[in-house]
């Protein structure tokens, strides 16, 4: 993996599953990130090839459900990400999947609750030790690169401290996402603080945070000096915004989303949410295609809504 000069899509859960990861792809996205998966739940998973969709399936051995799914045509840029507070299951879960996929990341950045009360996430910022703990036991068994993605901590210097010790672990990368634990996404992005971080480091580091437009990945590398550049919420609302022409219309994004979710049978909730984060931001769900997202219940349903097949 090389992580110089890079268009990234970021981790979102329920929203970075194959079809979208693809749709990123499609419209330029160099390396794409899937949404977080917590350890626990993935070392109950098995792999298997999928004949019908030719993916590759990691399912759950009780429920069958899927919990991720890849493809050939995205082995070399897809970064399966890992929520963690324990470096045994971490390499455990990176194990059974680091073989189909570019890269593995450790998830330090997440504020949500449910992630940082069980002590993963934007948690693991506090505790340097355990951090090098998972990193240096991933980088020892694994060949696979090894990354994280951080939060900025509460002064600049604290960051840079944190990101050199990172570095010492031997990771390919670092992802800084320019906002603090307790800022809000309404809250601007603090490019000027990844800036002490990029000149700390000579690792590449990838700088996160208020990308909404093509031009935004220019700007913002301009500002920080950063290496490569990842957006979440720009390419959540229209995935086009990794096309250099400008962004498509965001109908036309939809039904391709739609399409490639119907033909790598995702999961209808993550599609219905997908939809509906997009619809959202340009609409609402209370005109008549958010109500028709609502209450399908198949893709089949989505699918026959937006005339895709």
């Amino acid at each position: 993996m090389d992580y110089e000069n890079k268009l990234i899509l970021a981790p979102m859960v329920r929203v970075g599953t194959l079809p979208f990861r693809l749709l990123a792809a499609d419209y330029g996205a160099d390396i794409t990130y899937g949404e977080e998966i917590i350890d626990h739940k993935f070392i109950k998973c098995v792999r298997r090839v999928n004949e019908s969709l030719g993916s590759i399936d990691f399912a759950d051995k009780g429920t069958e459900n899927v919990v991720f799914r890849t493809c050939q045509e995205e082995r070399d840029r897809v970064v399966f990400q890992i929520g963690t507070s324990d470096a045994v299951r971490a390499l455990t879960a990176a194990q059974i999947v680091c073989n189909d996929v570019a890269a593995i990341d450790i998830n330090m950045g997440c504020p949500k609750a449910f992630s940082v009360s069980g002590g993963m996430g934007a948690a693991l910022l506090s505790k340097p030790e355990l951090i090098h703990d998972i990193l240096t036991t991933l980088k020892r068994n694994l060949s696979t690169p090894v990354t994280c993605k951080i939060r900025l901590l509460k002064t600049s210097h604290d960051t840079v401290e944190l990101a050199r010790r990172i570095e010492k672990t031997g990771v390919s990368a670092v992802a800084v996402h320019g906002r603090k634990v307790e800022d809000r996404p309404r809250d601007p992005a603090k490019w000027n603080e990844i800036t002490d971080v990029v000149a700390a480091l000579s690792i590449p580091v990838i700088v996160n945070g208020d990308v909404f437009e093509y031009e935004d990945f220019q700007r913002i590398k301009a500002a920080t000096g950063a290496s490569s550049v990842m957006v979440g919420r720009g390419a959540l609302w229209n995935a086009s915004i990794f096309f250099p022409e400008g962004k498509l219309p965001w109908e036309e994004v939809k039904r391709e989303y739609v399409r490639k979710s119907f033909i790598w049978d995702n999961c209808i909730k993550s599609t219905k949410h997908t939809l509906r984060e997009m619809i959202s931001h340009y609409s609402s769900l209370e005109l008549p295609e958010g109500k028709a997202v609502i209450k399908s219940d198949t893709l089949a349903d989505l699918a026959e809504y937006y005339g895709v097949r």
